[in-house]
């Protein structure tokens, strides 16, 4: 009973955001961008100590690559 509960909160949930990214397909690659830029102004940043961690790891230059190309996946398949 409880996984019948989970499953259709699942199932709503990717409809409404499937829904949504078929009306917006450039939205991914935008937040990508934004991610990008954001990784860079971090870098640039004096190393204060959470800001050091995330620039040393270059988080954010990473989370963009991946949301950019799955965007780019996504908007070409629907």
């Amino acid at each position: 009973m409880k996984n019948e509960k989970l499953n259709k909160l699942l199932n709503d949930w990717l409809k409404v955001i499937s829904d949504h990214l078929a009306r917006h397909k450039g939205l991914p690659v935008l937040i990508a961008v934004g991610l990008v830029m954001v990784g860079l102004l971090l870098n640039l940043l004096p190393a204060w100590p959470v800001i050091g961690w995330l620039a040393e790891t270059e988080l954010f230059l990473h989370l963009g690559v991946i949301v950019g190309l799955l965007g780019i996946l996504i908007g070409d398949a629907l």
